[in-house]
């Protein structure tokens, strides 16, 4: 008789509870004179020393069209001086002026600007996740032009050019976009790397360093793993109340009532005491939980490709038993399991996958089993050369 088919699990992304938190987190702001803002009194006094001293990464260029002028102006005041032409030293004064006056217009077209970079985390290794460059323009009178942004991130072979297409109008915010898709899992570094405008007419080049930078950390990229049918699966008859609200049917609190609560829920004795609607919350019912145990030992790990999938399964695992609410605990090697209780202890752990390496040390198995022993523990293992199995109570529970 044939075994059944095993069944294809395609990975679903959690949405983080913390993903906007961490958005907001990036709220440095960096202008034209660095991060710290000066007082009007010191602006002038910043302003000057910069020129004789700017800031490591700021430089002021002559494009090829300024070295033309600044030629033809040395050309035109060589005739000058020597026919003592008025029209000729007129001539020269025009152009020196055209080109005082474009390294001034540069100056006033970026002073007074500001830019933040803004990254929407978490990130997972071969996704694509959007990120952005925010300008404000805190100017009262003049807006901006023709600037552009390089950014970097790790992995990436050259810098990603961001223009400003359209004109900035004082006290208006804009917002340049790039998508990133980190290559692989790990601690990157994405930054600003320089802020560059030609205006207005091109003869002069203003680069300003970037100060922004920011360290985020990419989650295991999430894989499409095999569920074989074993009894460890799906037990009948063992059912536990957890401490969360859900459908079940134990009582686990009073709490008042919620636009969109069901009427049923409503508890009328409590709800006449106190004199406001209350409403019933009841505890969910779950089946047998799960632990899942992520050995690194380095013997177990030779190649660094299976290394990779192991993390990346353990990561659709997790998040696959969270959402079914049946992943009690987590552990690495001979470390104490960590109870999983909301979403931010499942967060923490995929932090943790996206910084692990192979290990020298062979954890002891029997620390983990003592300490889970009301939940079943997962275990992966090298499949070959380069597939991942999970077992579960000695049985192929999953592969990938």
């Amino acid at each position: 008789m044939p075994s059944p088919a095993p069944n294809l699990v395609r990975p679903r992304p959690i949405a983080p509870v913390a993903a906007e938190t961490a958005a907001e987190g990036a709220t440095d702001w960096q202008t034209a004179g660095g991060r710290r803002a000066s007082s009007p009194g010191r602006r002038w006094r910043v302003f000057l020393w910069s020129l004789v001293y700017p800031r490591q990464g700021s430089r002021l260029l002559l494009t090829l069209p300024g070295l033309l002028v600044i030629a033809v102006a040395l050309g035109i005041a060589a005739a000058a001086y020597n026919t003592s032409n008025n029209i000729l030293f007129i001539a020269l004064s025009l152009l020196l002026a055209c080109l005082v006056f474009s390294g001034l217009l540069l100056w006033l077209n970026l002073r007074n600007l500001a830019w933040r970079l803004r990254v929407r985390t978490p990130l997972r290794a071969g996704r694509e996740h959007p990120a952005t460059v925010e300008l404000h323009n805190r100017k009262k009178l003049l807006p901006v032009y023709g600037v552009w942004f390089e950014v970097v991130a790790t992995g990436d072979k050259h810098p990603i050019r961001l223009p400003l297409r359209e004109r900035l109008d004082p006290g208006e915010v804009a917002s340049l976009e790039w998508t990133l898709r980190p290559a692989a899992r790990g601690r990157h570094r994405i930054e600003v790397r320089s802020a560059t405008s030609l205006f207005p007419f091109g003869f002069l080049k203003k680069i300003i360093g970037g100060e922004l930078r920011r360290d985020v950390l990419v989650w295991p990229a999430p894989v499409d793993y095999r569920r074989f049918p074993t009894k460890s699966w799906h037990q009948p008859g063992q059912v536990e109340r957890s401490s969360r609200a859900g459908p079940g049917g134990d009582l686990l609190a009073l709490r008042s009532y919620v636009r969109g609560d069901s009427h049923r829920l409503v508890h009328w004795k409590a709800t006449a005491r106190l004199r406001r609607l209350m409403v019933r919350q009841h505890a969910a019912e779950t089946q047998t939980g799960y632990s899942l145990w992520v050995r690194t030992a380095a013997a177990d790990w030779p190649r660094a490709d299976q290394f990779e999938r192991m993390c990346g399964l353990a990561a659709t695992l997790a998040e696959d038993l969270f959402r079914e609410g049946r992943l009690m605990t987590v552990a690495f090697d001979d470390e104490a399991p960590l109870p999983v209780r909301r979403l931010a202890d499942l967060e923490r752990f995929l932090d943790r996958l996206a910084l692990i390496q192979p290990s020298a040390g062979a954890p002891a198995a029997g620390a983990l089993v003592a300490t889970a022993r009301r939940a079943n523990v997962l275990t992966l293992a090298p499949d070959g050369a380069r597939g991942v199995l999970a077992h579960l109570d000695g049985e192929q529970a999953a592969s990938a």
